[in-house]
Formats: structure tokens, C-alpha cells, sequence
């Protein structure tokens, strides 16, 4: 079966960091494109990030860019997600999940979802 596994959320004050982990298994690292996702209270959720299936070629939604980086790690089957320079509005539970296909898409188009954690950015 395939399961992934987030971890690492916690509440951090406004410009502090946290790096969250989504341990992989059940399926073959490399062939899937993995993605962060994330959503707030009263929101959708939407994208964050995502390593694409096969040249592992990675793509930040625009509130990430110049903060977060993520990574992978394929011996591990696990990839990260380093945020930086926390904001209030980056308040979400935040996902991992996998789709068998070339890139990430919306929520409503990826296969597999692990639970969430939760990210609290205290002002």
C-alpha cells in the first residue's frame, strides 16, 4: 500500500524556521511526482511545492519562493520541505502527496495523501 507520513509542524514565531519530512513506502520514489500542499482555515487547499517524477526537477508556488526549499532524498524515500522566514499567513496543516504522473497537479489530482501537520506561525 502506499503511504506517506508528514511530520515535523510545530508552532514557531513569525521569522523563525521549521523543515517538515514526508516519509514514503509502497511505491517506487522516482516514479511518482510528490508534492507539499497546504491549507488554512476557511481555505482550499493549494500547492506549495513539488519535485517532478523522473528528472526531479522541483517548482515553488509564489508565496514559497525565496523562503522554502525542498528536497528530496531518495534513499530515504522522503522529502522535505525547509521553511524559512515563517509568516502568520503560512498558518495551515500542510500535506504531502503523490500522483503517478509526470508533475504535481491541483489537490483534486493527486493519488495518494498523507495525514497532514500542523504549522502554526505565531505573530
Amino acid at each position: 500500500d502506499v503511504q506517506l507520513q508528514a511530520s515535523g509542524g510545530g508552532l514557531v514565531q513569525a521569522g523563525g524556521s521549521l523543515r517538515l519530512s514526508c516519509a514514503a513506502s509502497g511505491f517506487t520514489f522516482d516514479d511518482y511526482a510528490i508534492g507539499w500542499y497546504r491549507q488554512a482555515p476557511g481555505k482550499e487547499r493549494e500547492g506549495v511545492s513539488c519535485i517532478t517524477r523522473g528528472d526531479g526537477n522541483i517548482y515553488l508556488a509564489n508565496p514559497a519562493k525565496g523562503r522554502f526549499t525542498m528536497s528530496s532524498d531518495n534513499a530515504k524515500n522522503t522529502v522535505y520541505l525547509q521553511m524559512n522566514s515563517l509568516k502568520p499567513e503560512d498558518t495551515a496543516v500542510y500535506y504531502c502527496a503523490a500522483a503517478d504522473t509526470p508533475r504535481c497537479g491541483t489537490p483534486s489530482r493527486m493519488q495518494y495523501w498523507g495525514k497532514g501537520t500542523q504549522v502554526t506561525v505565531s505573530s
